[in-house]
C-alpha cells in the first residue's frame, strides 16, 4: 500500500511505501545557508515525525547548494542535527535551484 501525504497535483511532502519515508525536497527561509539549513531540517524533522519515524532513521540525504562555497557553512548545522552514531548516506552537490532566494535544499529517504 502506498500512502501520500500533504498530496498537490505536482507532488507529495511524504510517500510511505513497504516500510519506508521518502520526503520531498525540503527548503528553508532565513538569510544566511546556516538559518536555511537549520530552518529545512526543522521542517524536516516535522515531517518525519509525521511520518512515524525520526533522524535517527534516515537512510539517505541528498542535499543540494545553490553554491558549493556554502559546504563549510551547511556542515556545521548538518553535523549538530545528525544524530551520534546515526548519518545516513549523503550526496552534496551544487545545483540552481527552484527560486534565487534558496540556497539549500535536503532531500531524505527514512526507515518508518
Amino acid at each position: 500500500m502506498i500512502e501520500r501525504h500533504h498530496t498537490g497535483k505536482r507532488m507529495s511532502q511524504i510517500v510511505k511505501h513497504g516500510g519506508i519515508v521518502y520526503l520531498a525536497g525540503q527548503v528553508g527561509e532565513g538569510e544566511t545557508v546556516a538559518d536555511q539549513t537549520r530552518d529545512c531540517l526543522a521542517e524536516i524533522d516535522r515531517l518525519l515525525a509525521e511520518a512515524g519515524s525520526g533522524r535517527d532513521k534516515i537512510l539517505q540525504a541528498i542535499v543540494w547548494l545553490a553554491d558549493i562555497a556554502d559546504y563549510d557553512e551547511m556542515n556545521s548545522v548538518w553535523d549538530a542535527w545528525v544524530p551520534e552514531g546515526h548519518a545516513p548516506a549523503r550526496a552534496c552537490g551544487e545545483a540552481k535551484l527552484a527560486a534565487p532566494k534558496y540556497r539549500v535544499e535536503v532531500i531524505v529517504t527514512a526507515a518508518a
